[in-house]
């Protein structure tokens, strides 16, 4: 139902058309047309709203009040584009498959002269949401996933720099590729723990991903998990990602969404004076000299022996140290771990980030020692060898030592006694499975069929048992949840164990607070870290190490946290060691296995991109940095496949 049209559509927010005046140029619809058809056939598409600019205003375009003027967007599909089929990449038989109103982020590009485009294909349902367990269960898997971006309604992306490849390790994959490609100017995508990060790392692009949640996405779209759910920013360059964030400001209510409980942040957190303002820093030598900025080295760790994270790790160590430190003067500051050998031209942190958790977990959430592994055991040994017997969860007694559990706490707080021994950034971010997706998607049914009543048309897939009888699904798995998920009655989990809610609220507040220890402590200005030691995956080939969508456990600190963060293109590698199946022992399935064979990758090779982060309210700071960083380097080379545009 007007379905080829919905896809290429662009609709003119302020046009004040009428359908007596133009029906007769049209012609008529088909016999059987649904009548929204009537409606929907007069919204401008692209070139026709281009062609309308050019014509009203010429070259002199009012970039006051429209800053987007021309601009060409596309955007993940989940986003709301009242011109265009709307089904966050699910394959979903809505009666109207384009929604009655714009998310609130399209409809200020609109205002701001933006030509809006496409839809950029997602990982449907932004990740597939997971699963929350029940009486329903698919008869068959996929072994792969194939890359973390495939779309029932629109399929998978590869990369451009490696077609065989998965665009990304993120879902957000269509929007970062139609930018690297040069199909379109910028892009807005959205991330719930590596959807836009992801993508703009393995295309080569820019991306500003603002705090949770100083720009609004769940009030006008579908995400995966809404305590984490957030928009972020793609462009070609870091100065393009930070215009479009001052365009996307409304004059009145700033950036806040009444339709989007998680955007009331603190005013606080919201700098003053245009973003764009900030990222304009020159590369010339020495321009970061007196700032600090402290090195995640718990994003370079890897197993000893591996051979698979060692072309990135080496590669982003070496730009870390030779253009942050070395060319521009910054001061580096870098963390420890037990499977990082030190730099010893490196100051070393007083206070890191497992000396921050050991103090903030006895305050914030203790539960964190108590959990259990996949087997059923306590997932710190340590602790449950130091302590005496105690419960764990309902009937699991675990603990053989003869301190109190509450005396370890002080304890390890004080520095008395170390830490487990595996306790660090990656080990806390596993979270429970909250039950908030089936309320999120019912919320959004509703409100998408109540737009529609609202302007006089009836939408009846507006609830769970609607989309699940109307949908198709590339996975028996992702079906499987979906039912399952339609049967969820209680916003809790079950009362005899974790609670996902309270650890979503939880854990953001005890990694924000142990970022902020680790600046304090060390006086520093900014964090920088390496996105992940991971190449794309081969489409149709095993995850890293069995990890579900190859994401590295501390690669989710900055999603869980909440916080800012901006990735600028730090490189290419040439070769990958990727991952091969093998059969499990028991011969029952197949499972990922790592391998030292090299695969050498045709130029530019393959991207990487450093991640620059900091506390809410201090991203005049990162925007510097990184600024400076990217006009020193220089390291994005387009896709050769898909190079600029001739004039």
């Amino acid at each position: 139902m007007c379905a080829w049209k919905a896809w290429f559509a662009i609709a003119d927010a302020f046009c004040d058309f009428s359908i007596r005046e133009t029906a007769v140029a049209l012609g008529p619809l088909p016999p059987g047309a649904p009548p929204v058809c009537e409606m929907f056939r007069h919204y401008p598409d692209a070139l026709e709203r281009a062609t309308e600019l050019d014509a009203q205003y010429g070259s002199n375009s009012p970039l006051d009040e429209m800053p987007m003027y021309g601009v060409v967007f596309s955007f993940k599909d989940p986003f709301d584009t009242k011109d265009m089929r709307t089904t966050a990449g699910g394959d979903a038989a809505y009666d109207i498959d384009f929604p009655a109103r714009d998310h609130i982020l399209v409809e200020q590009l609109r205002r701001k002269g933006a030509i809006i485009f496409a839809k950029a294909v997602c990982t449907e349902y932004n990740g597939r949401a997971g699963n929350p367990g029940g009486r329903n269960h698919p008869e068959k898997v996929l072994a792969s996933t194939s890359g973390h971006q495939r779309s029932s309604w629109g399929g998978n992306a590869v990369n451009p720099y490696d077609t065989a490849r998965a665009a990304s390790l993120g879902s957000s994959s269509g929007s970062a590729l139609s930018v690297s490609t040069n199909l379109v100017m910028a892009s807005l995508g959205e991330e719930t723990r590596a959807s836009c990060r992801g993508p703009s790392n393995h295309n080569a692009i820019a991306l500003i991903l603002p705090h949770k949640s100083m720009l609004g996405f769940n009030g006008g779209a579908i995400g995966a998990d809404v305590h984490c759910d957030r928009t972020g920013i793609h462009a070609r360059t870091l100065v393009d990602c930070a215009r479009i964030l001052d365009a996307l400001k409304d004059a009145d209510n700033g950036y806040y969404d009444a339709r989007d409980p998680f955007t009331t942040v603190p005013r606080s957190s919201v700098i003053e004076g245009p973003y764009a303002g900030y990222a304009r820093m020159p590369g010339h030598a020495g321009v970061l000299e007196g700032m600090r900025i402290g090195v995640i080295r718990e994003s370079m760790i890897y197993p000893k022996g591996s051979k698979t994270e060692q072309p990135i790790v080496s590669a982003a160590a070496r730009e870390i140290k030779e253009m942050l430190g070395g060319k521009l003067g910054a001061t580096l500051i870098e963390s420890s771990h037990a499977l990082w050998e030190r730099d010893p031209d490196l100051e070393v942190m007083a206070v890191d980030y497992t000396r921050a958790l050991a103090q903030l977990i006895p305050l914030i959430m203790p539960d964190i020692l108590f959990r259990l592994d996949g087997k059923g055991r306590p997932l710190f040994a340590d602790f449950a060898d130091a302590i005496v017997p105690t419960e764990f969860l309902p009937g699991k007694v675990f603990g053989s030592g003869t301190m109190q559990p509450i005396d370890y706490c002080v304890a390890m707080a004080e520095g008395r006694i170390p830490p487990p021994s595996n306790l660090d950034i990656a080990t806390i971010q596993q979270q429970e499975l909250s039950n908030t997706f089936r309320y999120h998607l019912s919320q959004y049914l509703m409100r998408r069929a109540d737009d529609w009543k609202a302007r006089g048309f009836a939408e009846s897939l507006s609830d769970w048992k609607a989309l699940n009888a109307r949908s198709k699904f590339w996975g028996e798995d992702q079906r499987a949840a979906f039912k399952n998920w339609e049967e969820v009655s209680d916003p809790r989990n079950r009362l005899d164990g974790r609670q996902g809610v309270n650890e979503r609220i939880m854990l953001r507040e005890l990694l924000r607070r142990a970022d902020m220890m680790v600046i304090l402590e060390n006086k520093l200005d900014a964090l920088v870290r390496l996105h992940t030691p991971w190449a794309p995956g081969l489409i149709g080939h095993p995850h890293q190490y069995d990890i579900p969508s190859n994401l590295t456990p501390e690669s989710l600190m900055g999603p869980n946290a909440g916080l800012t963060e901006v990735l600028i293109p730090a490189g290419f590698v040439k070769v990958t060691y990727d991952p091969v199946f093998k059969l499990s022992d028991d011969g029952k399935r197949y499972v990922s296995a790592p391998s030292n064979v090299a695969t050498h990758l045709a130029e530019p090779g393959l991207p990487f991109s450093l991640v620059f982060r900091c506390e809410p309210g201090k991203e005049d700071i990162i925007l510097k940095v990184a600024s400076a960083y990217e006009a020193a380097s220089q390291r994005r080379i387009p896709p050769p496949a898909f190079g600029p545009i001739p004039a």
